[in-house]
Order: structure tokens, then C-alpha cells, then sequence
């Protein structure tokens, strides 16, 4: 298989691949409350950075240099990155860190590079001087860009169907109630 279609059905198979990722861990799991406790606070912060993000974001309209945008390239992957570190918390299972870790190894090397392909394609110039200014994923503590206000808004968060994340996350984390209580 060329490169080229190899990188693309990893880019196409990105959020199914997720799931048999997920039902084995929580096949795997040994959660306990304080396991829970600590996934769920952290997952609330990766929620917390996608819900901010995807209220910023204007697929392919604009490139976006806004709220979380100023900090990092890629805050919709930072906070996949720390849902993923509070399903394998939760889940109180080695196996959680070691399936989350291959995924994240595995697809979004590609994900973030075809991202930014795409970025360069569609905003040449803006994009160019956007990467020498901020960091690709992990997060500048102060942004070098000038202020953008008024950028938030909550019909880009129903537009991108973010809500999708926030019950996804909730139904994991019923199910590890359950699975605390049964077994």
C-alpha cells in the first residue's frame, strides 16, 4: 500500500479506531471511586479544552488564531490526549495506558500532519506566520499573538456536534460506575 493512501485511511480510520480501544478498556478495567474520581476530574479538564476549542474553531472558513488557538496548534487533540489519560486512569488498568498510548502514537503523528498540510493549503501565508508563533500541541504559557475578542460563541460548539464528546464520556464513565458496583 503507497504511503499516501496508508497515511489517509489512518486519518479516515482515526475516531473508529477509538472504540474497540475503549470496550477493551473497560473490558480490562479495574476501577475503584478513587480511580473514577481522578479520571472523571481529569476528563472534565479535556472536556474543558475541546468545549473552549470547538467554540473558536470555523473549519476551514478561517484559520483560527483564537481562545485556545493562541497557545497551541492543536488544542482538540491536547485535550483527546488528556481524555485519553482519564479513561486509562479511571480504568485503573496498565493495559488502559498501554491500548491509549499505542492509539495516540499510532494515529495522531498522521492526523496532525495532514492538518497541517491542509492548513498550509488553505491559508498559505497566514498559516506560515501562525506556526512560527505557536507551538504545534504542546502549550505556550503566554500567546505572542495579538487578542482576538469576541471570537467565543456557542453555535460553533453545536456546529462542530462537540456535545458528542461530552456523552460519549458520560456513558464511559457510567459504565465504570457500573462496573465498580457489579464486579
Amino acid at each position: 500500500m503507497p504511503k499516501k493512501n496508508f497515511t489517509k485511511t489512518i486519518y479516515k480510520w482515526r475516531v473508529r479506531a477509538a472504540f474497540p480501544g475503549i470496550i477493551l478498556t473497560v473490558v480490562l478495567a479495574k476501577p475503584s471511586l478513587y480511580s473514577i474520581l481522578g479520571g472523571v476530574a481529569i476528563c472534565v479538564l479535556g472536556l474543558l479544552i475541546r468545549t473552549w476549542a470547538c467554540c473558536h474553531i470555523q473549519k476551514e472558513k478561517e484559520l483560527t488564531i483564537s481562545g485556545p488557538y493562541q497557545y497551541t496548534r492543536n488544542p482538540l487533540y491536547l485535550g483527546n490526549l488528556i481524555l485519553g489519560i482519564s479513561i486509562a486512569v479511571g480504568s485503573w488498568s496498565w493495559w488502559a495506558f498501554g491500548i491509549f498510548s499505542a492509539y495516540f502514537l499510532i494515529f495522531y503523528p498522521v492526523v496532525i500532519k495532514l492538518e497541517k498540510e491542509k492548513m498550509e493549503r488553505l491559508f498559505p501565508q497566514q498559516y506560515v506566520n501562525y506556526k512560527k508563533k505557536v507551538p504545534l500541541f504542546v502549550p505556550c504559557l503566554r500567546s505572542s499573538l495579538p487578542s482576538e475578542k469576541n471570537k467565543f460563541s456557542w453555535k460553533h460548539y453545536q456546529k462542530n456536534k462537540e456535545q458528542r464528546s461530552l456523552i460519549t464520556a458520560a456513558i464511559f464513565w457510567i459504565i465504570m460506575i457500573g462496573k465498580m458496583i457489579l464486579f
